[in-house]
């Protein structure tokens, strides 16, 4: 059963820092990219940072100069070091573990979890 386990998430005050952890276990096969989305109440579904498995990155405007993204392949894991931290930061961040093998593709997310931006 594959499962993508996020940690990290927390409340912090305006400039501060936090870091995403995603593992993915039970996926038996390369996973090409893995990522980082958000959804902020009222709002759809954004990417925020994603790396593929040669680490070629990819963020949002809105999060360049302040989040790195990084993944270790060995572990399946991947990690978002979000710094600068903004009150439009605040969602529900989720954990994005993406392959594709031409006929078919994978998609896995994980449930989720809260950043909270606040003075």
């Amino acid at each position: 059963q594959v499962q993508l386990v996020e940690s990290g998430g927390g409340s912090v005050q305006p400039g501060g820092s936090l870091r995403l952890s995603c593992a993915a276990s039970g996926i038996l096969f390369r996973i090409d990219y893995m990522g980082w989305y958000r959804q902020a109440p009222g709002k759809q579904r954004e990417l925020v940072a994603r790396i593929s498995r040669d680490g070629s990155t990819n963020l949002a405007d809105s999060v360049k100069g302040r989040f790195t993204i990084s993944r270790d392949n060995a572990k399946n894991t991947v990690y978002l070091q979000m710094d600068s931290l903004k009150p439009e930061d605040t969602a529900v961040y989720y954990c994005n573990a993406y392959s594709d093998f031409g006929t078919v593709e994978y998609d896995y997310w994980g449930q989720g979890t809260q950043v909270t931006v606040s003075s």
